[in-house]
C-alpha cells in the first residue's frame, strides 16, 4: 500500500505526494541521514505529541525525547522527507518557544583516505560490509569527476564503525591487487547546508564590539592595512608549505609505487622459482617412485620365473619317477655330494677304481687293475696246478672274474675270500698288501710265461690252510 503525504499549501487546496517517489534510486530507507535533531522543546511535550508533530511526514522508526534538557530525535523514511519536515517545522513557535531542527550528527561515519583511482562507491561499500551493515559509501571526486583519493563510509550503528576503525588501524586493509592500504579516521561532522544563522548567534559583548563597523576594504598605509597584509602573508606561507608538503608527498608516493612495482616483479620471479623447484622436486620424487616400482616389478618377475623353473624341474622329476616306476626300477636318488664322490671313484670307462695310496690304480692300457687287494702284476707264478685261463678284461675295462677260472667267489661279512677251490680261505701269501707293508710293496720278479698264475712263491701252498688271512674288506661308497 502506498502511503501519502499531505502538505497544506492553502486553506482550500491540498497537495498529495507519493512517499515512494521521494526515495532516490539506490537510497536505503530509515538511514542515519534521515535522522533529525529537535531542540528547544517545551517541558510538557510528551512522546505522543512529538509523534503527532511529525505524523504527516510518514511513520517514523525512531522517537526519543529528553524532557529535562528539552530535545529529542526522530528518524523518518527518506532524506527528502526529513528535509521537507526540517524546512517546514524549523522555527515554529510551540508553547511560546521556537523549535530548532537540524540534521543529527552521524556518529557511525568514517573518513577514508589513500584510495586508488579504480575504487568506486560499490567496491568501497563491499569492502566495509565485512564489519557490519553499511548505509552509504561515497568516493569523493572533483568538479571533473576524477577521484580525489578520499571518501567516507556511513554504518548503520556505532559498534561496526568502531570495529572497522580498530581493525584498519591495527592492520592493513587492501582494496585492490596493489598493496596500498586504506587509511581510516573518524569523520569530522560539518553542517554545510544551513550554516550559522543570525538568529542563532548569542549576542555577547564581543559580538556588539566587533559588529560596530560594517564590511569594508582596508585603506593602504593604515594600521588595518598593515596587519591585514601580515595575515595574508601568513596565509600565503601556509599555502606554500601545504603545496610543498603535497609535492613531497606526491613524489614519495610515486617513488613508493615504482619500488612497489619492482618488488612485485621480483616477488613474482621468486614465486616462479619456488614453483619450478617444487615441480622439479615432485618430478624427482615421482622418478624415484617409478624406479622403485620398476625394481619391485623386476624382483617379482625374477621370483616368478624362479618359481616357474622350480615347478618345471619338479614336474620333470615326477615324470622321471613315474617312468622308472613303470619300467620296474626303484628310483634311488642320491645326495649330490655322494653322487660326485662316486663319479670321482669311477675309472675312465666307468669301472670302479680299486686303487689306493699304496696301490694306485692303473690305466686301462697298463693292464687289469688288482683284484680285491691282490697285486697280480710282477708276481712270480704260483706253483701247482694252473688255476685256469687268465681272466679276461671286460669291454668296459673291468676284470671279468668268470666261474670257469677260479669259481664263484663268496665274500662273507668278515671279509674272508672263499670259493670252491679254497674252502678254507685264501692263503696268507694272497693277503692284501695293506695289512703287512709299511711303505710301498717290495718289487716282484716279472711273470714268466703266458699264464699269470703258472707258478707262485714257495709259500703259496694249498696245504697251508691254517695261515692267518685277513680278507680285504670292500669299500662302501
Amino acid at each position: 500500500l502506498f502511503r501519502s503525504l499531505v502538505v497544506e499549501e492553502e486553506p482550500r487546496e491540498r497537495l498529495t505526494v507519493d512517499i515512494k517517489s521521494l526515495l532516490k534510486p539506490g537510497e536505503k530507507p530509515f538511514t542515519q541521514r534521515c535522522r533529525l535533531f529537535v531542540g528547544n522543546l517545551p517541558a510538557d511535550m510528551t512522546e505522543d505529541d512529538f509523534r503527532k508533530l511529525f505524523s504527516k511526514y510518514g511513520q517514523p522508526s525512531e522517537v526519543f525525547i529528553n524532557r529535562d534538557r528539552g530535545f529529542g530525535f526522530i528518524r523518518l523514511e527518506s532524506r527528502t522527507l526529513a528535509e521537507v519536515a526540517k524546512g517546514e517545522l524549523d522555527g515554529t513557535i510551540l508553547s511560546g518557544r521556537p523549535l530548532r531542527i537540524r540534521f543529527a550528527t552521524h556518529g557511525a561515519a568514517l573518513a577514508v583516505k589513500n584510495l586508488s583511482p579504480v575504487v568506486s562507491n560499490e567496491l568501497l561499500e563491499e569492502a566495509f560490509s565485512m564489519f557490519g551493515p553499511v548505509e552509504r559509501a561515497v568516493v569523493i571526486v572533483d568538479d571533473r569527476g576524477r577521484a580525489t583519493g578520499r571518501g567516507f563510509v556511513e554504518f548503520a550503528a556505532k559498534p561496526p564503525a568502531r570495529k572497522a576503525l580498530d581493525r584498519c588501524s591495527e592492520g592493513a586493509l587492501l582494496l585492490t591487487t596493489i598493496p596500498r592500504p586504506v587509511i581510516v579516521e573518524p569523520m569530522e561532522q560539518f553542517d554545510d547546508e544551513d550554516g550559522l544563522q543570525e538568529k542563532f548567534i548569542v549576542k555577547t559583548q564581543q559580538y556588539h564590539k566587533e559588529r560596530e563597523e560594517p564590511p569594508r576594504f582596508a585603506q593602504p598605509g593604515t594600521f588595518e592595512f598593515e596587519y591585514s597584509s601580515r595575515w595574508k602573508a601568513l596565509d600565503e606561507m601556509e599555502k606554500q608549505q601545504r603545496e610543498q608538503v603535497e609535492r613531497n608527498m606526491r613524489e614519495g608516493k610515486e617513488k613508493l609505487e615504482a619500488d612497489m612495482d619492482a618488488a612485485k616483479q621480483e616477488h613474482h620471479l621468486m614465486l616462479m622459482r619456488q614453483d619450478l623447484m617444487r615441480r622439479q622436486e615432485e618430478l624427482r620424487r615421482l622418478e624415484e617412485l617409478r624406479n622403485h616400482e620398476l625394481q619391485k616389478r623386476r624382483q617379482f618377475q625374477m621370483r616368478h620365473e624362479e618359481e616357474y623353473r622350480r615347478r618345471e624341474e619338479e614336474m620333470m622329476r615326477q615324470r622321471e619317477e613315474e617312468e622308472m616306476r613303470r619300467q620296474g626300477f626303484k628310483p634311488n636318488f642320491m645326495d649330490p655330494r655322494e653322487q660326485e664322490m662316486r663319479m670321482g671313484d669311477m675309472g675312465p670307462r666307468g669301472a670302479i677304481n680299486m686303487g689306493d695310496a699304496y696301490s694306485p690304480a692303473v690305466a686301462a692300457s697298463q693292464g687289469p687293475p688288482p683284484m680285491m687287494g691282490m697285486n697280480m702284476i710282477n708276481r712270480p707264478a704260483v706253483p701247482g696246478t694252473a688255476m685256469g685261463p687268465v681272466p679276461s678284461m671286460g669291454s668296459e675295462g673291468a676284470v671279468n672274474l668268470g666261474v670257469a677260472s677260479i669259481g664263484a667267489a663268496v665274500i662273507p661279512d668278515d671279509g674272508t675270500v672263499q670259493n670252491d677251490k679254497f674252502p678254507q680261505g685264501v692263503p696268507s701269501q694272497m693277503d692284501s698288501p695293506m695289512g703287512s707293508r709299511a711303505g710301498s710293496e717290495a718289487p716282484q720278479p716279472p711273470v714268466s710265461g703266458g699264464s699269470v698264475v703258472a707258478s707262485g712263491p714257495s709259500g703259496f701252498d694249498r696245504g697251508n690252510q691254517e695261515g692267518d688271512f685277513e680278507g680285504a674288506k670292500r669299500r662302501r661308497y
